[in-house]
């Protein structure tokens, strides 16, 4: 089977390498808005489950009009035009005059098709029209992708020109196509050589399954750091109670510790997930609250008030008669008694505590400090709350991106509501449980429809 090779190519500062990066899925691909970044041409292995592909990126064009002369020298007859493009690469001449154009050429001259990349946000110019004339001199495969840097405003005249050497033009934004975009556009590589189809479809087919795989796993973790984090205690055995309440302010802090670094190696298996190694990962600035136990912020990241009390009448409900509970409301029919009002004043009186110290007696003489667990019912809504946020941004964050992540406002009461009745109700069953440290079965796969994409 063929594997497919393309060389990204084009006019300095036109997006290359955040072509290569997005479509290569890798974040360690250097991208720099200063001219002249990549010198030498870089190859980048896509490797998926069962095909893979070879991205290069390289130099920009610096001299194409110099370059153009000294093939038409060479070359008086169009059958003649690949022949001097391999000489042009070989000449040592060249080599020390034109070095980026000879990096540029040497995959082409060796098979690779061609990704012309132009910015659709700057006009059109005679000048780029000698950089295409020697793409089409190599006699290889090509499309053209305009890149819309920073607005839309020249997109109809570069397509205009490029239609004139290209059978192939996309508009394609690095930074913002999504995963759907992307594959599109891979789809299309597909059409360039017909004996790399069956490779390209294969690599497309094994992205969808990977996609589908990032869900599941982000899942899991989910799963695992809600049930460590509302089960988490942190106990000290010493001589006396005197003991016992000295060492309180040293549990706390530790107890603090052992919290946020269990909330932050769930997002680096996250990040992980997903391929994304280059985003530093500090809670502070990925702007999440740095204090993970400043409830006043729990409003925001959890559930408010007035929906805790519904869910309160949801899980002390379920145990007694059946009512029919306005789950996706925020209230619920007075018919909710008994087990439904214990659960709204155990919400209501629970609302600003969050974790006891106890101290008990041991039965081979001394005492046990204890701080933990936490007793709040928006505690796990709050944890995943948090969690949906960066999964939600990292999943349809392009690895051309290098900017720090910025907040949008959760809203994880919408996300709930937007799922099947039941569903929620089984999420509110399961978080109520979380904070009473009961088995939960199959836990995954009830918070999963909160990270479909």
């Amino acid at each position: 089977m063929a594997r497919a090779e393309f060389a990204v190519v084009g006019h300095p500062n036109k997006g290359k390498s955040s072509i290569v990066s997005t479509l290569a899925r890798n974040d360690k691909v250097q991208i720099s808005h200063q001219s002249g970044t990549t010198t030498k041409a870089n190859r980048v292995r896509v490797e998926t489950l069962n095909a893979g592909y070879e991205l290069i990126d390289t130099p920009g064009f610096q001299r194409p009009g110099k370059v153009l002369a000294w093939l038409k020298q060479r070359a008086k007859s169009a059958d003649r035009r690949a022949d001097a493009i391999a000489q042009f690469i070989d000449d040592p001449d060249c080599k020390s005059k034109f070095p980026d154009e000879v990096e540029l050429l040497t995959p082409l001259v060796r098979g690779a098709a061609i990704l012309y990349v132009v910015d659709g946000s700057r006009p059109y110019g005679q000048e780029y029209e000698a950089e295409m004339e020697i793409l089409l001199w190599t006699g290889q495969p090509s499309m053209a992708l305009i890149n819309p840097i920073e607005n839309n405003d020249h997109i109809q005249s570069w397509s205009n020109a490029l239609a004139q050497y290209f059978k192939t033009v996309r508009l394609f934004n690095p930074m913002t196509a999504d995963f759907d975009k992307q594959v599109e556009l891979l789809q299309a590589f597909a059409h360039l050589k017909p004996e790399w189809s069956e490779t390209i479809n294969l690599v497309t087919s094994d992205l969808n399954q990977v996609r589908n795989s990032q869900q599941q796993n982000s899942a899991i973790i989910l799963a695992r750091l809600l049930e460590d984090m509302c089960s988490y205690r942190c106990t000290q055995k010493v001589l006396s109670k005197d003991q016992a309440n000295n060492i309180q302010p040293l549990l706390i802090k530790n107890y603090n510790q052992w919290m946020l670094r269990r909330e932050e190696k769930s997002m680096q298996e996250l990040m992980a997930i997903y391929a994304h190694y280059q985003t530093e990962l500090q809670i502070a600035d990925l702007m999440l609250p740095p204090d993970l136990f400043d409830c006043e912020q729990w409003y925001m990241w959890g559930l408010n008030k007035q929906q805790l009390l519904t869910v309160a009448a949801v899980t002390g409900a379920v145990s007694g008669a059946a009512i029919d509970l306005a789950v996706a409301g925020h209230s619920f029919m007075l018919g909710a008694i008994g087990g439904g009002i214990i659960g709204v004043g155990s919400t209501l009186l629970g609302a600003n505590k969050l974790v006891d110290t106890k101290i008990k007696g041991l039965p081979l003489g001394g005492y046990e400090a204890c701080y933990g667990p936490v007793n709040n019912k928006n505690f796990p809504y709050v944890l995943i709350g948090r969690f949906i946020y960066l999964q939600h941004q990292i999943c349809h964050r392009n690895h051309a991106a290098r900017e720090a992540l910025k907040l949008d406002k959760v809203d994880l009461q919408q996300q709930i509501t937007s799922l099947e009745k039941s569903v929620q109700k089984d999420l509110h069953i399961a978080c109520d449980k979380l904070i009473q440290q009961k088995t939960i079965e199959n836990l995954e796969l009830i918070i999963k429809p909160l990270l479909l994409f």
